[in-house]
Formats: structure tokens, C-alpha cells, sequence
């Protein structure tokens, strides 16, 4: 079962749930608004806000497309 987890975990990305929050409500939009312009599920855009899932690139770029920004905006980054 683990190997399975790994497996459907790889590839994905940790997202900086403040920063996608934070751009989404500047513009302002809703979490469904920003599913309708996305393609995202509002369920998704949810648990990414509040840090209950990652995402598949593919849905960092849809959501940083929606937003008029580049996908690394919305990505986490470690600070050292």
C-alpha cells in the first residue's frame, strides 16, 4: 500500500497556499469563480488553501493561468 501512495504522490508539488489565497483574493474572486476560470474543482482549490493536499503540475499551471501569474508564484519555496 505504501508503494501505491508513493507512486500517485510523485510529481506532485507543494503549493504556497498563502500566496495562491492571497492572489486569488486580491483580484477578488471566490473559490468556485476561481474553479469556473481554472478548470479546478473549488474542492481542490480548498484543501490547496488550506494545506490539505499538493497538486499535479498540471493544476498549479491552470491555477496560475486563471491568476495571470507564473506557476513559481504560487509555488512553496524553502527559505534558508
Amino acid at each position: 500500500m505504501e508503494a501505491a501512495t508513493a507512486e500517485r504522490r510523485r510529481g506532485r508539488v507543494k503549493v504556497d497556499a498563502e500566496a495562491l489565497r492571497r492572489l486569488r483574493e486580491g483580484y477578488p474572486l471566490t473559490v468556485r469563480e476561481l474553479a469556473e476560470r481554472s478548470g479546478v474543482s473549488h474542492t481542490t482549490i480548498t484543501m490547496i488553501e488550506n494545506r490539505h493536499r499538493t497538486a499535479n503540475p498540471s493544476t498549479v499551471r491552470k491555477l496560475a493561468a486563471a491568476l495571470g501569474v507564473e506557476p513559481s508564484a504560487v509555488m512553496w519555496r524553502e527559505t534558508e
